[in-house]
């Protein structure tokens, strides 16, 4: 299995290559050649295993340049009890009739990015050993909020990296700011910006492609990838946990081997429901693919008109993760639309950057109409939709994966669709205590961080994550901030 980039189909690398580099040189995202299969009968066997055992069967179908012994390396590293609270790894929660929540945030975080910023460490530092890297791997990533603590805690006193994180310095939760904060290790670095994610994700892409800052990291004996989910090491760990979870609902006789479900995830990067479409046509029985936003509803406009337009005003929400106007991994799904298409590929892209704009074909809009369905919801609808499932079912969720249950719960009253639904829940409720607990007592708490937790917590009757309650007595250890044009500069100084 080789990979192509996005925007140069004729580069050919090999998986260990593309995790090493995150992104191609010329800005395009790698992409397998082809989709692997998956059969209904392996699916099944794949009933039986573990967790890890299931990762390693599906990694054997894209990373092929890896030997099974290396494979599993990863997979008994990074998915086991002690990164995990359950051993499961990730948990289904029935709901409602036909609908499960598939629980992804029982890591070390509590945040959904703990299954693939787990696993990535290690298909990193084993790709560059494979390909005789002999530069230490500088890791640069921008945060919605959960990426970045789930990256500095994979990568934490990791032999041969280095990570620096940049998170908005008011698009994050208090729980979320507070863990990157106090994060240990000798070799990470955060720093707030003064902007909004896509500012980060933009500065980041500007720093990776640019020649000069990569010469003069090369000069210092270092490189650059990325932990973000255009790096493909990122992204092919979140097509096992879809793949898994049908799995467990055939084995617990919930579906039969063959029947077709519908998969919901709230989203902004477009990362987590791609490994859906990912698994999807590998063989996964699906019917339709939907895409949850907050107010930030670029994608829910993108699905339903074809046009992509991110000039419009951004909002700051009580669901931060999803706070973004580029999508960036919106492009691997549209260069497999096209054909692999890297000329259109490029051409749409190019307008993004210059004109924030561009508009697919009418052929790529029937697919998309045909694969997906896009809806939104605002923090009150999300708050109300908390208090609902609080009361009916005595479920507590957070604030990302009650959009996902809104835009649900819209989709059903459209179309009458009862096919079962696996909504995909991305975080713990206690990373967003503020806005859970006012969606259930129906006012602002004026409790501290810290006592909001602990009332949550008689709330909820769910245990509070250890790491989060850790949290309280760690020192600051980060409190940088600057402005959105000095990235490059502070990444220099810190790096050299």
């Amino acid at each position: 299995m080789f990979y192509n980039s996005t925007r140069n189909s004729s580069i050919k690398v090999t998986s260990a290559e593309a995790i090493t580099q995150g992104i191609s040189a010329e800005g395009g995202l790698f992409v397998p050649e082809s989709i692997p299969s998956i059969s209904l009968d392996e699916v099944k066997k794949l009933g039986g295993m573990s967790y890890a055992d299931r990762a390693a069967y599906v990694f054997a179908k894209y990373l092929t340049d890896f030997t099974d012994a290396e494979i599993h390396y990863c997979t008994d590293n990074a998915y086991s009890t002690k990164n995990f609270e359950t051993e499961s790894i990730s948990e289904l929660a029935h709901l409602f009739d036909g609908t499960y929540m598939l629980e992804l945030w029982h890591g070390p975080t509590c945040a959904f990015k703990d299954m693939a910023l787990q696993i990535l460490p290690y298909f990193l530092t084993t790709s560059a050993k494979k390909i005789n890297l002999d530069k230490k791997i500088v890791i640069l990533v921008a945060t919605s909020g959960d990426t970045g603590k789930a990256a500095l805690e994979g990568f934490k006193d990791v032999e041969g990296t280095q990570i620096m994180v940049f998170y908005p310095e008011h698009g994050v939760s208090p729980m979320q700011k507070r863990q990157m904060k106090t994060q240990e290790g000798g070799n990470v670095g955060v720093c707030a910006l003064k902007g909004n994610f896509d500012d980060c994700q933009n500065g980041v892409k500007e720093i990776f492609t640019n020649e000069d800052v990569k010469a003069q990291l090369s000069s210092g004996g270092k490189m650059f990838s990325s932990a973000n989910s255009i790096n493909w090491g990122r992204l092919v760990p979140q097509i096992v946990y879809y793949i898994s979870a049908y799995a467990d609902l055939v084995r617990s006789e919930e579906i039969a081997l063959g029947d077709k479900i519908n998969i919901v995830v709230p989203t902004g990067n477009f990362g987590n429901i791609l490994a859906a479409y990912y698994a999807k046509h590998m063989g996964i029985p699906v019917n339709k693919l939907i895409c949850a936003s907050n107010i930030n509803n670029v994608l829910t406009d993108f699905i339903k008109t074809g046009v992509y337009d991110r000039n419009r005003r951004f909002y700051a929400t009580c669901s931060p993760s999803m706070d973004i106007l580029i999508s960036s991994n919106l492009e691997r799904l549209l260069y497999l639309m096209t054909g692999r298409n890297d000329e259109v590929i490029k051409d749409w892209f190019g307008k993004l950057s210059s004109e924030g704009k561009y508009e697919v074909s009418d052929d790529i809009k029937q697919k998309l109409a045909e694969e997906f369905y896009g809806g939104f919801c605002d923090d009150s609808e999300t708050k109300a939709t908390i208090s609902e499932i609080y009361k009916k079912y005595s479920y507590t969720c957070d604030t990302h994966t009650a959009v996902a249950v809104k835009v649900y719960e819209d989709y059903k009253r459209e179309t009458g669709d009862t096919t079962k639904t696996l909504i995909a829940s991305t975080a713990s409720p206690y990373k967003f205590s503020a806005s859970v607990l006012e969606a259930m007592e129906g006012a602002v708490s004026e409790l501290d961080e810290y006592a909001m937790v602990d009332r949550l917590a008689e709330l909820s009757d769910i245990p509070v994550p250890s790491a989060l309650a850790d949290l309280k007595t760690k020192p600051e250890r980060f409190n940088d901030s600057i402005e959105k044009a000095s990235m490059r500069e502070y990444v220099l100084s810190h790096l050299l």
